[in-house]
């Protein structure tokens, strides 16, 4: 395969860059390491990290198919390897498939109530590209999709899904909608010309309050989770370091800059690690 080729396929599957992964992965191990109870499976927090690792690599993929006549007229996405034709539809597609099969060895290693989730994880996966041309909400799509790692990791440690799972799935929907709502700052002007919908556009011009509003109340769900379970003062440590981080998350979309609002986002990967070190230590102490 000629290199360029290769680093097409690379960019189509956003490879050379890993924030999506890192935002996906954060919150699955939040899960899994209080469905192991600080003391998770080897093997599934594996599988569980190669998912991620596929899953947000066949996200990506399904995203250009669906935008790859859009992606042309915003400047952030306008190289992207569909619109610009260096990959056909056939490719994508072939990609798409390959991903899905690999993702779909690796959740047969786990139970059968892991199974369930990830088809409806797909589900919401591939839904969620299309949701940007009917609904101002796409963030809340999203948010679930991106949240769905969190049911899994105590399916496959537990074979059901407790009440604290959905309380933790709540608060990462929030901080989702809250961060892709500052990467949907970067291209709103481009969006309105070309008719893709999304809460940066609905929130207008109380985007900023709202985005804080949003993630304080991730936050706050997350320290209620921390009080219900008994965690230690490290993990509430982990919290007021993510709370620092989105103060200064504040400070750079202040002046809706494009370039300081895509580093407010890239910026969530510090808060997604605050939160799990805090929880790591909590369980080491």
């Amino acid at each position: 395969m000629p290199l360029t080729k290769l680093s097409a396929y690379i960019r189509l599957m956003r490879l050379d860059r890993p924030i999506g992964t890192f935002l996906l992965l954060w919150p699955t191990l939040w899960a899994t390491w209080i469905a192991g109870n600080g003391q998770p499976q080897a093997r599934i927090v594996l599988i569980l990290s190669l998912g991620v690792y596929v899953m947000r690599a066949a996200g990506c993929v399904i995203n250009d198919f669906a935008d790859r006549n859009f992606d042309g007229s915003v400047e952030r996405t306008k190289l992207r390897p569909l619109a610009t034709g260096e990959l056909s539809i056939t490719n994508a597609v072939s990609v798409f498939v390959l991903l899905l099969l690999i993702a779909l060895f690796l959740v047969l290693q786990l139970n059968r109530e892991s199974l369930y989730v990830a088809l409806v994880a797909l589900g919401i996966a591939c839904f969620y590209p299309f949701s940007k041309r009917y609904t101002y909400l796409p963030q809340f799509i999203l948010g679930f999709a991106f949240s769905m790692g969190i049911p899994m990791a105590f399916a496959a440690h537990h074979g059901s899904i407790p009440a604290v799972a959905w309380w933790l799935l709540l608060a990462n929907l929030l901080w989702v909608v809250a961060y892709d709502t500052i990467y949907a700052m970067v291209d709103r002007e481009d969006d309105l010309k070309i008719g893709i919908k999304s809460t940066a556009i609905l929130f207008g011009q109380h985007d900023r309050i709202i985005v804080f509003l949003f993630a304080l109340a991730s936050l706050l769900v997350l320290a209620g989770i921390g009080f219900q379970q008994g965690f230690n003062h490290y993990y509430y440590g982990g919290l007021l370091l993510a709370s620092i981080n989105l103060l200064y998350q504040q400070w750079l979309i202040k002046d809706h800059n494009h370039k300081l609002e895509f580093g407010a986002f890239l910026s969530n990967n510090w808060l997604g690690a605050f939160i799990f070190c805090g929880l790591l230590l909590n369980y080491l102490a």
